[in-house]
């Protein structure tokens, strides 16, 4: 249909290089946005994150938080949207747009001609219009090059007019920005391809089309920079940051003081359990380690492991680590296979049936009487409903709790990954006769948002594979052989175990021996086949399991306190909450978050940390060379950042960087969340996580303060290496406090880095 041209001389080669920057450019100020099936936690200004805190806020304002879009301008948005839902579905559309194999651009425009540009019927394209769209080139570059230069502007103007194509419809852009630089094939996230120029040259087309005076959205935009005032905000901010930055700190003044006598007296332990860094774990640590005798680690809640997870039975494969990282191997996972077919005839089935023109109202007629009272029994009775689909489950299909393989990952990388997840989290000596990795996932009904309280280092998935995976590899013995060679002595009697917390109940679920094989063979050995042996680490194991019961009783009665929730079995009513189809609010997920402290978990243990804290352990001692302070700086950190940010900016304007109102919501192509039938794709928070009340906000919107328990001397040096850390410290993106052990005094990093006596 496109014509490129036979020969392009070098002035224009040059013109279309120089578009190529612009468009890159103008990208760089857009945040990625991942769909709703595993949803990441984002600052919506890490395109900004290169100017200086305050500055970054009064340029999102002018470009994200705006109310007057040009009424033009709103209409091309409206149009961008019914085509994008329609690309891009993932399945919840009845027929997929034709032609999509062929890409974004060439699919658009081979239907564009067909289509009308507003709901009026008369304003279909006409032939004029049609000749113009005719004589465009084939390259998307030389598109974007063909529309600025036919909407009449400037050089110099480009770059601006180009990012406020992306701005003023910022979620899709959002999406686009994951699709291209984010997104994994292997996912099935990009079913037909798409480029950041083709989206670019589309939005163009359409503001050719639509609005040929469009160079007027220069003025308008410059004309909300110069209104734009967060000095509020900034003082909001600044004022709740330094009521609980000097409240923490005055807290852990004292348990300062006693530290290195704590340290230098070790005890030892029935159980130790390592749970994400989670701030949702820390509040359940305490209550564990109110219970007995047992010592709790924080870890990123991958375990170290930078795996994918294929399910051979369902043919799905995701990434399960931080996406900061990419896979190096992939874990085997199995169901049962004859179960899943059968679910499979069965939904395609109903599918079918259900989008049929001619099935449909038979469909409702045969099964609207059953389904009424299934959805009847769900909203009045969720606990009863949930029992009797799970009696009717187990009926069809006994549960088996599906298989993990590591046969994939080779010898040598298991050594390792195991090397580097204990020397990460300083468990190398004194191992405790038990230690549980503990993942973390969350069950909800009826909630799009339910990857969003899942565990992000898993890439918005459960982390029990990843926790089982490492206890799978430690309890190798020829992984303990060659630990030993590195100076890791594991204790024989020592025996490791993967764990799931469920952060919307409290309930710790235990991977019991049969899952792990390798578990098997070590209680086979002639160390632990005594019955003394024997029976202590199924009495350590069947006494941590009434500990856990323990455990959740006391943090749901303070969870269900934080929800404003009054019940007399605050257990029964956490999972009450995660059954019900009604519920906005089931989990409060981070909310409240607002430090990342490193060190031992004896620096922040006589503390109530209410929930707020990301919890990383670390030991300095035994990390000479700064490798592992330097990790978890650079990639724990930096991820706990891009989730203090989106809860930040999601309760300082829930409408352009949140998700809106749970209520009024609709899903799109299986993508993400509208507002209405036609909004732009929301990219952040649901008010409902964020706010107690339509009005009363939950979370403090206050930046990370991360403490570290370090040498200052040895943070020095990392800042120096390392980039990202200069650019979150020095623009003040993130607070960083530093507990010198060796000075034993406590410092502050001001904004020129240099370090101030607190």
């Amino acid at each position: 249909m496109h014509n490129s041209p036979t020969a392009i001389d070098l002035t224009a080669a040059k013109k279309h290089a120089t578009i190529e920057e612009l468009i890159a450019t103008s990208w760089a100020k857009i945040a990625p946005f991942w769909p709703l099936k595993n949803l990441i936690a984002v600052n919506p200004l890490t395109g900004f994150e290169d100017l200086a805190f305050e500055e970054a806020l009064k340029q999102g304002n002018a470009y994200f938080q705006i109310d007057n879009i040009p009424t033009p301008m709103q209409d091309i948005n409206r149009k961008s949207i019914q085509w994008l839902q329609v690309f891009f579905d993932k399945g919840q559309a009845t027929i997929s747009i034709p032609g999509g194999h062929n890409g974004f651009l060439p699919s658009i425009l081979k239907l564009l001609p067909f289509d009308y540009l507003t709901n009026n019927q008369d304003k279909k394209i006409n032939t004029t219009q049609h000749a113009w769209l005719l004589t465009l080139p084939a390259c998307p570059q030389a598109i974007v090059s063909e529309c600025l230069t036919h909407l009449g502007l400037a050089t110099a103007d480009y770059e601006e007019f180009l990012t406020l194509q992306l701005t003023t419809l910022s979620g899709w852009a959002g999406h686009i920005q994951y699709l291209v630089n984010w997104a994994d094939t292997q996912d099935q996230d990009q079913p037909y391809p798409v480029t950041h120029a083709e989206y670019l040259a589309f939005r163009l087309i359409l503001t050719c089309l639509m609005w040929p005076q469009a160079k007027l959205l220069l003025s308008w935009h410059a004309q909300a920079l110069v209104k734009t005032n967060v000095d509020s905000v900034i003082k909001k901010i600044e004022h709740l940051e330094q009521n609980y930055h000097h409240n923490l700190l005055a807290q852990l003044a004292s348990s300062i003081q006693t530290l290195p006598a704590v340290e230098a007296k070790h005890k030892q332990v029935d159980a130790q359990l390592v749970f994400c860094i989670d701030v949702r774990s820390e509040p359940f640590r305490r209550a564990l380690e109110a219970q007995g005798s047992y010592e709790t680690l924080g870890f990123a809640g991958f375990f170290g492991l930078p795996i994918s997870i294929s399910n051979s039975t369902t043919q799905e494969t995701y990434h399960s680590c931080p996406v900061l990282l990419k896979p190096s191997h992939q874990a085997q996972q199995t169901s049962d296979a004859e179960y899943f077919e059968r679910q499979q005839i069965f939904k395609k089935l109903f599918q079918s049936l259900k989008y049929n023109f001619t099935t449909t109202f038979a469909l409702v007629e045969t099964l609207g009487p059953a389904n009424g009272l299934w959805m009847a029994l769900r909203s009045l009775f969720p606990n009863a409903s949930h029992k009797l689909k799970s009696q009717v489950t187990q009926l069809i299909n006994p549960a088996t709790e599906a298989k993990i393989s590591i046969d994939s990952i080779p010898f040598l990388d298991q050594c390792n990954f195991a090397l580097g997840a204990l020397k990460l989290m300083g468990l190398t000596t004194h191992f405790a006769p038990l230690v549980a990795f503990c993942g973390h996932g969350s069950t909800t009904q009826n909630n799009a948002y339910a990857s969003a309280l899942d565990c992000g280092a898993c890439g918005g998935r459960h982390g029990s594979p990843n926790a089982r995976i490492l206890a799978q590899i430690l309890n190798t013995p020829e992984v303990r052989k060659q630990l030993l060679t590195e100076g890791i002595d594991i204790p024989t009697a020592t025996i490791f175990i993967g764990a799931e917390h469920n952060t919307t109940t409290d309930e710790v679920k235990l991977f019991d021996n049969h899952c792990d094989d390798n578990l098997n063979s070590l209680l086979n050995q002639e160390e632990l086949t005594t019955e003394s042996n024997y029976k202590l680490h199924h009495q350590a194991l069947n006494q941590l399991k009434l500990d856990l019961t323990n455990a959740c009783t006391q943090n749901t009665t303070w969870r269900c306190q934080q929800l404003g929730v009054t019940s007399p079995n605050p257990a029964k009513e956490a999972v009450h909450r995660s059954r019900d189809w009604a519920q906005v609010r089931p989990e409060w997920g981070l909310a409240q978050n607002g430090s990342f402290i490193v060190g031992p978990r004896d620096l922040s243990a006589p503390i109530n940390l209410e929930g707020r804290a990301f919890l990383h352990s670390y030991n300095w001692q035994q990390d000479t060379d700064a490798s592992a302070l330097t990790t978890i700086l650079t990639a724990p950190m930096v991820v706990a950042q891009w989730i203090n940010s989106q809860y930040l900016f999601s309760t300082l304007d829930n409408r352009a960087y949140g998700g809106g109102n749970k209520i009024t919501k609709n899903i799109t192509g299986k993508i993400g969340i509208m507002q209405g039938n036609a909004s732009d794709l929301m990219n952040g928070l649901p008010l409902q996580s964020v706010y107690a009340t339509d009005h009363q906000e939950y979370h403090q919107p206050i930046r990370l303060m991360t403490i570290v328990y370090a040498p200052k001397a040895r943070l020095d040096t990392i800042i120096e290496a390392q980039a990202v850390l200069k650019k979150l410290f020095s623009n003040g993106w993130v607070k960083l406090v530093c507990i010198d052990p060796q000075l034993n005094q406590r410092f502050i990093l001001q904004r020129n880095l240099s370090w101030e006596l607190i």
